[in-house]
């Protein structure tokens, strides 16, 4: 971490996985420039000591930049027992304690409001104690010309966490996110959706280690990269000594829509205990052509068809959106890359959705 006379710091080698390989790749992090504020003289509320001792998936750097970037830090607990109804809007710097048997919704969005921001950052650290239930959505949708999210989960014995993730902005995305399966029986779900096009970079960095017993991962990856788009995924699931009767499992596929992307997948199983069962894998490939044929055989251009993927992808975005303002940023995309006539239709569609559950919608 470098700072320059001109009121910038350069973050370098940050979002990297807890094992390095393909070097000769230069897979294994990103360098980011990232403003400087000085803050000298504000009065500074910080989190609780326990959220220090959180990994967060960008790393320290990270997590220390944005600490001293951020005006205020906030602070949510949901009480032991209590089935939170309202999202907990996760800010710059935000602290979520959901204590034992709670439920919880948390949302993180990227701001948006206009184009070229600069650069816009979100650091997340959420506990989940005994038996808590978490769900956390995340969507970056475009307005920022650099946006930075780090994000740091542990989860309690029997604690159930599933995170959406959702970044479809354009310029420069990283997102790192590390989830402690610390507890017994703890779970973790992960799915995550992205789109990458014209010049995009979008760097993402998952870390799930497994160190309870009888735990669980699922982690799903998929995403389209368009254009001349530059992506890397570093997906680590690490079984931890102690972790007997562990399960984990990561797959991600990727859906090329030109020849000039750059597209870097590493996904990684480490292992220190015997009794344990891990996967992962990659598929990364364009549209077959008989199912081009198909399309085009019903009326459709090439470019049609392919936009097809991309609408199923805002199509989601847009189901799980839980408030009016995520639906609008989701909304706001979707109809820059795929139209007004589009993006109406996507409304159309998500007002026969069911709205029921933990990921239910608002009106807009």
């Amino acid at each position: 971490m470098a700072e320059s006379a001109s009121g910038t710091l350069v973050l370098e080698r940050v979002n990297t996985p807890p094992a390095q390989t393909w070097n000769h790749l230069r897979a294994n992090d990103i360098t980011l420039t990232v403003p400087v504020v000085s803050r000298k003289g504000d009065v500074y509320f910080a989190l609780p000591r326990l959220f220090e001792s959180i990994e967060c998936g960008m790393g320290g750097a990270v997590t220390d930049w944005i600490e001293s970037q951020a005006s205020d830090a906030r602070y949510v607990e949901v009480r032991a027992g209590e089935k939170r109804e309202e999202p907990i809007i996760a800010e710059s710097d935000t602290g979520i304690m959901v204590r034992a048997g709670a439920e919880a919704t948390i949302v993180v969005c990227a701001p948006t409001g206009g184009p070229a921001q600069g650069t816009t950052a979100a650091l997340v650290r959420i506990i989940a104690e005994r038996g808590a239930q978490v769900h956390v959505l995340e969507f970056v949708c475009g307005d920022t010309e650099q946006h930075l999210e780090s994000v740091g989960i542990v989860a309690g014995e029997d604690a159930r966490v599933d995170v959406r993730q959702f970044f479809l902005g354009a310029g420069t995305t990283a997102a790192g996110l590390a989830v402690a399966l610390d507890g017994n029986r703890a779970r973790l779900d992960l799915s995550c959706r992205y789109l990458a096009r014209d010049n995009d970079v979008l760097d993402i960095n998952h870390v799930i280690r497994q160190r309870g017993r009888n735990t669980r991962c699922d982690v799903h990856e998929s995403g389209v990269l368009d254009g001349h788009a530059r992506k890397a995924l570093r997906a680590t699931i690490d079984l931890v000594h102690g972790s007997s009767g562990s399960e984990g499992a990561e797959l991600e596929n990727v859906l090329v829509l030109s020849d000039d992307v750059t597209n870097k997948t590493m996904p990684v199983i480490l292992c220190d205990e015997d009794d344990v069962a891990g996967n992962h894998g990659a598929s990364i490939g364009s549209v077959a052509p008989e199912q081009i044929q198909y399309l085009q055989d019903r009326g459709l251009t090439l470019e049609e068809a392919e936009q097809l993927y991309v609408r199923a992808l805002f199509d989601e975005a847009l189901i799980c959106a839980p408030t009016s303002e995520t639906r609008k940023a989701v909304l706001a995309r979707a109809t820059e890359i795929l139209g007004s006539e589009t993006a109406s239709d996507l409304v159309e569609g998500l007002d026969l959705a069911e709205k029921s559950g933990p990921f239910a919608t608002t009106e807009v």
